[in-house]
């Protein structure tokens, strides 16, 4: 028996160890470029949560509204063609938006980055999920200019929330079921889930079981969360925020039944077959106001937003370009 409860922990083992090492000790000091990131992430994150609010189809169709057209207004400025997707639920037309930076060699394989816009029921989603916007809109400003290998895809999508969660009216179900029917050649997908929450006390992170075991319990790091099948996206990916993010990381790709492993966008690409992964600071495994009216601005640490977007950057520029799969492993 004890043969097996080893044999177990070793290959659970093998599913949270990534390459590389991840950041720890204080952060060095924020240069002015980081400080101005922090105060862009900020605007954007107020703008969703404070001056638009809620946003959802079921309470709040304004807001979902607003909040789309304020992103495309955004993304066109930065001199994109926004491409809506447009579908109906229940009557109402709805949109994920989606914008491109075409690929020079390699132009007919994707990277794509998601999150969406939508906010659960009487939250006003400050970290869930106007972080994850707030990043992926700076990420898009970022490759205004680029011309990488592959074709990078940054979409915002609809109806993440439940009552659309795993559903057919789920925003990024219908974006990944339009690429498998275009066969499209998605080599990546990174799903930007909860992601500015951070809380270094003892005892705040937690876990499903049974990965309590190998991680922190503390919330001071950021999770790259994939399947079994997108091990190795997760540790190149992994690897490479290592390399030059301030940011504590760590990482899993593990079975798609451990509690929360698919609570995003990621999931959508996984039933269509697609390497995917999730970004996130946990969520309720860390934090309180998950779902709850105080999920509020003031909650997000923006600082530290600022130094995940400026890893997850050179991410995505890596898997632009076809970086090759890391050697080694580490903790």
């Amino acid at each position: 028996m004890l043969a097996v409860f080893v044999a177990l922990g070793l290959f659970v083992r093998s599913m949270v160890t990534m390459p590389g090492e991840s950041f720890r000790g204080a952060p060095p000091l924020p240069d002015a470029a980081t400080l101005a990131l922090a105060e862009s992430l900020k605007r954007s994150v107020e703008h969703l949560a404070v001056d638009i609010g809620e946003r959802n189809l079921s309470r709040a169709p304004k807001g979902l509204a607003a909040a789309r057209d304020w992103l495309s207004g955004e993304l066109a400025g930065l001199g994109y063609a926004v491409t809506p997707q447009r579908y109906e639920v229940k009557g109402v037309a709805v949109e994920n938006l989606s914008v491109e930076r075409a690929g020079s060699s390699l132009s007919k394989e994707l990277v794509v980055v998601g999150a969406h816009y939508d906010s659960a029921l009487g939250t006003p989603g400050a970290d869930d999920n106007a972080s994850g916007v707030a990043v992926a809109l700076e990420l898009a400003r970022r490759f205004a200019a680029s011309s990488p290998a592959r074709t990078v895809r940054f979409v915002f999508f609809t109806n993440e929330e439940p009552p659309h969660f795993r559903d057919g009216t789920m925003g990024s179900l219908h974006a990944a079921e339009a690429s498998r029917k275009a066969n499209e050649d998605i080599r990546a997908m990174l799903s930007l889930e909860t992601i500015g929450y951070f809380d270094d006390r003892e005892g705040a992170q937690h876990y499903p079981w049974p990965l309590s075991s190998f991680y922190p319990s503390t919330g001071g790091f950021i999770a790259f969360v994939g399947d079994r099948g997108s091990g190795s996206l997760v540790r190149r990916a992994a690897a490479v925020f290592r390399r030059s993010a301030t940011v504590a990381s760590e990482g899993a790709s593990v079975f798609q039944s451990i509690e929360g492993v698919d609570w995003s966008d990621h999931g959508s690409y996984w039933k269509h077959g697609y390497p995917a992964f999730m970004v996130t600071d946990t969520a309720p495994f860390r934090n309180p106001n998950y779902h709850r009216a105080t999920d509020l601005p003031p909650t997000v640490d923006f600082p530290r937003l600022a130094r995940v977007t400026l890893g997850l950057e050179q991410v995505v520029r890596a898997l632009a370009e076809g970086d090759a799969e890391p050697a080694g492993a580490g903790r």
